[in-house]
């Protein structure tokens, strides 16, 4: 560059090129906690679904702060997680060039949601997967064959790992074929978690038993896609002036002369959004129980607090746009978080150790909005809204 009248910092940064379209749709692991034998066999990953966001009341606990002791106001987000099913385990070796896979034990019976995700196209095929695997656990040859790789596995393995798959069938989604994933099993020796990922094999685990509440944990997921955009949205380059010819949401100088090429430093257009990104330190405000039979009624109650008269659900008054009502368990982190709704995120344990206050702090909610999202929501609840409008014409009895 020659003569400037201004310096600037670069827009735009370096540590996210390539900016492409991520290859998997589901969020990808690419480390899990460290292990520590000491403490019992726990799985390190959970998975659930965005189903949007709302705001919370709460009392900061947060000494030396101006706002301690004072009501602050925050926006949380509402990931549904039904439980997940184990169906399998994987035991992999430690070798010069990293991990390798020894063994794989599948479950015997395994769902049709899960199967789904083997095919492109369900309906039409035959359906045949897992048939001989199944087969295994019946006659005494295979018994025998599936504990002799459980038992190779405790022998030579140093990594287990469970494949879990979640549950569409619980979300009424349009979508049948499951998500599936690997997840760490840590604590315990490496016998304890074969016999743990074993005694789990077809059972559902439910996210109270993998996180707790005032947790800080790591969301990893694709963003919301933008299609190709330009340097301006892109890297938030300045905008030439008014009377710039050919437009003006561009870069002037592309680069010297020479070297005769254009520099990958230099913003350009292309590819915005569904990227690959891990998020963490996000911190669990609650943990909510789904929709459950009570003596023949169904409870809802998951969103109330102490200073609640009434019985409410988290779900805002029509649900929440674009996703529908939250039935299930539900995790409320504070902050948003990335992904499109319905898209599916991958939860994992921190990778860290938390010593700070503020990531240490005890959350207790006063108030959980459920006023509606579509507008400007004035009743929590619909008996609010009965209560102030009064009986309404649509309600009346011929």
């Amino acid at each position: 560059m020659s003569h400037r009248k201004f310096e600037a910092p670069r827009h735009g940064s370096k540590g996210f090129l390539p900016k492409k379209r991520s290859r998997t749709y589901r969020g990808r692991v690419k480390a899990f906690p460290k292990d520590d034998p000491s403490k019992p066999v726990h799985l390190t990953c959970f998975m659930g679904y965005k189903a949007g966001m709302t705001h919370i009341v709460r009392e900061m606990d947060r000494p030396g702060s101006k706002a301690n002791k004072k009501e602050v106001v925050e926006a949380v987000t509402i990931l549904e997680t039904p439980p997940i099913v184990c169906v399998g385990v994987v035991g992999y070796i430690e070798t010069p060039r990293g991990l390798r896979a020894l063994k794989t034990v599948w479950a015997e019976h395994i769902g049709e949601e899960c199967k789904r995700r083997f095919y492109k196209n369900w309906s039409q095929s035959k359906k045949k997967a897992f048939t001989k695997s199944s087969t295994k656990w019946g006659d005494d040859l295979g018994k025998k064959e599936i504990e002799k790789d459980l038992a190779q596995m405790k022998k030579y393995c140093t990594v287990i790992r469970v494949i879990v798959h979640t549950q569409m069938k619980l979300l009424h989604r349009r979508q049948k074929k499951a998500h599936i994933m690997e997840v760490q099993l840590n604590g315990g020796s490496v016998a304890d978690k074969v016999d743990f990922a074993r005694k789990h094999f077809e059972q559902s685990i439910p996210v109270t038993d993998v996180f707790a509440m005032d947790e800080c944990i790591d969301i990893i997921g694709v963003t919301k896609g933008h299609g190709f955009k330009g340097v301006t949205s892109r890297w938030h380059t300045k905008k030439l002036p008014r009377k710039t010819h050919k437009g003006l949401r561009k870069v002037a100088c592309i680069g010297a002369w020479h070297p005769s090429r254009i520099q990958y430093t230099v913003p350009r257009a292309g590819q915005k959004g569904y990227h690959h990104r891990t998020e963490i330190n996000k911190k669990i405000y609650r943990i909510g129980e789904g929709y459950k039979m009570k003596d023949g009624k169904v409870i809802k109650n998951n969103a109330a607090t102490e200073y609640d008269l009434a019985d409410k659900s988290i779900n805002p008054m029509g649900g929440f746009p674009h996703y529908g009502e939250v039935k299930q368990d539900f995790i409320m982190l504070k902050g948003a978080c990335i992904g499109h709704k319905k898209r599916v995120l991958t939860l994992r344990k921190s990778l860290l150790t938390h010593t700070k206050k503020r990531y240490l702090e005890k959350v207790s909610l006063k108030f959980i909005d459920t006023s509606s999202k579509f507008g400007h929501g004035r009743f929590q609840t619909p008996q609010d809204k009965a209560a102030f409008m009064g009986p309404l014409k649509k309600d009346k009895k011929e």
